[in-house]
């Protein structure tokens, strides 16, 4: 499907525009808006750059998933799987952070801030966990008196500064889960398995700065197993973005919350009405 109707001639030749299944859509109706991205669709926010731009949205998934999905399976330890995730460093960074901080940078220009501030979040979580284990940080250095990074990160004081970080990485995706209750249940369900995911994990380094080695591993298996369970409905909404992209015949439904719970703004109108 091709639009010449603002097209130049160059070099004898006519460029046609093509559209992509997102610029074919809009207007879009709210239901299909919760598939194709994760903010609620919010009336101040017209779409105009939608139609000239891509959606960023299952690129950040996208990279999410190829981090997180085998992080999941270290934790778990599956298949002799371990080393704290070193060989997954390349993977943290380049998928995990950096496709996640550009697809953020393009949820930002489209409008999308509730997305925009997820993959933010997430892609800079991503890199702090690569920078974490390379040697060039020397995360650990301060935590040894003989100043061997890692040395100083198998002590109980170096355990019990991560478990604080990953407490409040729980907090911060408590207030997005409050947020997603508006947008999709794929979404919040992923959200809502997070939550318990860093809260486990903050668990067993707090636990291992006990000196509890034992409980801390069961912590963390139980942190991987939640990790693992909350990339399958992350999956479920890249494959429905995905396909709606290429306008594929098959539309996969991610449960719509944005009309069973009304904005503000929803209720201002019928209110005026």
């Amino acid at each position: 499907m091709s639009d010449t109707s603002d097209t130049k001639p160059i070099d004898d030749m006519h460029l046609n525009r093509m559209k992509t299944a997102e610029s074919v859509f809009l207007p879009i109706s709210r239901e299909t808006f919760e598939k194709l991205y994760l903010s609620p669709k919010h009336p101040s926010v017209q779409g105009d750059l939608r139609k000239k731009f891509g959606n960023p949205t299952p690129i950040c998934l996208m990279g999410f998933l190829i981090a997180s999905t085998p992080h999941a399976c270290m934790l778990m330890g599956w298949r002799g799987a371990g080393g704290n995730g070193s060989a997954l460093v390349p993977a943290y960074i380049f998928f995990g952070g950096i496709v996640q901080i550009l697809g953020g940078i393009g949820e930002w220009i489209i409008g999308n801030t509730f997305s925009c501030a997820i993959f933010f979040t997430y892609g800079t979580f991503w890199l702090v966990q690569g920078g974490g284990l390379m040697p060039f940080f020397a995360s650990g250095m301060n935590y040894s008196p003989t100043g061997n990074s890692f040395e100083g990160q198998q002590t109980e004081g170096y355990a019990a500064t991560i478990g604080f970080y990953y407490l409040f990485l729980s907090l911060l995706t408590f207030i997005y889960l409050i947020c997603s209750i508006r947008t999709n249940v794929c979404l919040f369900s992923a959200l809502f398995l997070l939550v318990i995911t860093f809260a486990l994990v903050a668990a067993a380094f707090f636990q291992t700065a006990n000196g509890a080695h034992e409980l801390a591993e069961k912590l963390l298996v139980a942190g991987g197993a939640f990790n693992f369970t909350l990339c399958i409905p992350v999956w479920h909404i890249f494959l429905t973005q995905i396909l709606e992209a290429v306008d594929f015949p098959i539309s996969l439904p991610v449960g719509d919350l944005s009309s069973v719970i009304p904005g503000r703004s929803q209720k201002m109108r019928r209110s005026e009405e």
